[in-house]
């Protein structure tokens, strides 16, 4: 073999030899990681650092530090029960902070005893568990002004979620009331700033009504 000869067979072996130790990069699996110690436990759970899925945050409004609204993402969920902390919000009066050691629920009009509740007292009553989704009354009201501008289906749709309630059916508190026959319509009333109110027929209330006191196991939600 000349000299010439062997210095073109050397260079195709080292092209030869490149190409493979190319091929052999693009190709392995990356080295795993050592395994290491975890972090500690806390008594109270928060969610991976991986996971990025966030509600947003609706603040335009005349008075965005009372009046605002947080959807939920529905397109970064799985499964039926939204987690608590994503579930949508609709504040007209800020977020309220309820004391569950001083929070009542009162039950007076055409009853034959007006009855004030404890959040204690309700606890100790029959309690039944519902999955049901709650809908705010202006979800996707972009939508309906004739089209949105939004970015995705949070922004447009969100302000509805499904969770897991516990409480008491109305018709236990009715009952242990006594509702009068005259009684058609209840007014509940809320004890956030704005007193929000909703009417609801009495026969609703005493067929399936409920007033909750947990979602999704926790008793001491906002």
């Amino acid at each position: 073999m000349t000299t010439r000869s062997r210095r073109w067979f050397l260079r195709l072996g080292a092209a030869w030899s490149a190409a493979l130790v190319a091929c052999r990069s693009k190709t392995a699996p990356p080295a795993a990681e050592p395994h290491a110690l975890g972090a500690a436990v806390s008594p109270y759970g928060s969610r991976s650092r991986f996971e990025k899925a966030a509600r947003h945050v609706n603040t335009n409004t005349k008075v965005p530090l009372e009046e605002a609204s947080s959807g939920t993402p529905l397109h970064d969920t799985y499964g039926i029960i939204t987690p608590s902390s994503l579930h949508f919000e609709r504040h007209h009066a800020g977020v309220p902070e309820t004391d569950p050691a001083t929070h009542t629920l009162t039950v007076h009009g055409l009853v034959d005893r007006p009855l004030v509740f404890t959040v204690d007292e309700l606890k100790r009553l029959p309690s039944v568990s519902r999955i049901h989704f709650l809908e705010c009354s202006g979800n996707s009201g972009g939508e309906w002004r004739g089209g949105s501008t939004e970015s995705d289906v949070q922004r447009i749709h969100g302000l509805t979620s499904c969770s897991e309630w516990t409480g008491v059916p109305v018709s236990t508190l009715l009952r242990e009331c006594g509702v009068q026959p005259q009684a058609t319509w209840i007014l509940a009333e809320g004890a956030d700033a704005c007193k929000l109110a909703r009417s609801i027929p009495i026969t609703k209330a005493m067929d399936d009504a409920l007033v909750a006191y947990a979602q999704n196991g926790e008793p001491n939600r906002r």
